[in-house]
């Protein structure tokens, strides 16, 4: 079993800058960081997590503990709120080398109207290069922050996401053995935001535009007739709708619960940190 130690021997603070950013549409912004410590940057691909560092508006860098072993969380919270870093999670959405390089996808809820913006939200949208952050990722490929791992005797894949999933949807999608058959529903807000991803002729992808009254997530997938076979289900996105989508999988659809990856990337007024310190505490709003 591995220990604490172990863990956090997976990861590692990096200190990068912005290298580039890129509108993906309506809802989306890609910013590319570079910089010379991503050399030891190991993502695993798929839905490959890290903790993003940022800096508090008038601030050139965000401000850590210099503490950066297993206790790192505690001394990072012992700093006042308006000085220490503002931590959020992210997907890497791509990795390359030479020069090394990762990108990021930002979701802009909230940038158009003053004040209903998050912290995170508010500087993607204004980001440039040369702008410092940092990123706590993978040391090592094989790391505990990727959860899709489809399970022995998968006959086909099922993928269900919302906006803020859809940069790990993609990774995932990036990273699929050719001729992996699977299902695929994505929500989005506008039509804008649809994207080109990489799919073969196996996988059949569903775009669910909300401005276009589509369906919900949950609704979607409950409408469809799913193929034959022993699943492996990923589902994230806003808390509420993955919940009752695993609900509906296992308890309706018949699948095994370890065969359903799940995770809430949001709930609605519940802010990340809220939810950290939940999990911290031995509470899960993922849970059942």
């Amino acid at each position: 079993m591995a220990t604490a130690s172990d863990i956090a021997a997976q990861y590692g603070f990096f200190e990068v800058r912005v290298v580039r950013t890129e509108r993906l549409g309506p809802t989306l912004v890609r910013v590319t960081f570079g910089g010379e410590q991503l050399t030891g940057f190991a993502s695993g691909g798929r839905d490959q997590s890290f903790s993003l560092f940022l800096p508090h508006p008038g601030q050139e860098a965000p401000v850590l503990p210099v503490e950066e072993g297993e206790g790192w969380f505690a001394a990072w919270r012992a700093l006042d709120e308006d000085v220490r870093a503002v931590m959020r999670s992210y997907t890497i959405r791509g990795q390359r080398r030479d020069p090394d390089e990762v990108d990021v996808d930002f979701v802009l809820h909230g940038v158009d109207s003053p004040g209903a913006a998050g912290p995170a939200a508010s500087w993607a949208a204004k980001a440039g290069p040369g702008d410092r952050v940092i990123l706590l990722g993978p040391a090592v490929e094989d790391n505990r922050s990727v959860c899709f791992r489809p399970p022995a005797g998968t006959d086909w894949v099922l993928v269900a996401a919302d906006e803020t999933a859809l940069p790990a949807a993609g990774g995932i999608l990036d990273w699929l053995p050719a001729g992996t058959r699977a299902r695929v529903w994505i929500e989005v807000p506008h039509a804008g935001d649809v994207q080109d991803l990489a799919a073969g002729p196996e996988v059949e992808i569903t775009w669910l535009v909300r401005e276009s009254g589509a369906a919900p997530l949950a609704d979607a997938v409950r409408a469809a007739e799913l193929p034959e076979g022993t699943p492996y289900a990923w589902i994230a996105g806003e808390s509420g709708s993955v919940r009752a989508l695993r609900r509906h999988l296992v308890g309706e659809r018949g699948v095994d619960r370890s065969r359903v990856t799940f995770s809430g990337y949001w709930r609605r007024g519940a802010s990340e940190e809220q939810l950290r310190l939940e999990a911290a505490s031995g509470g899960d709003p993922d849970a059942e």
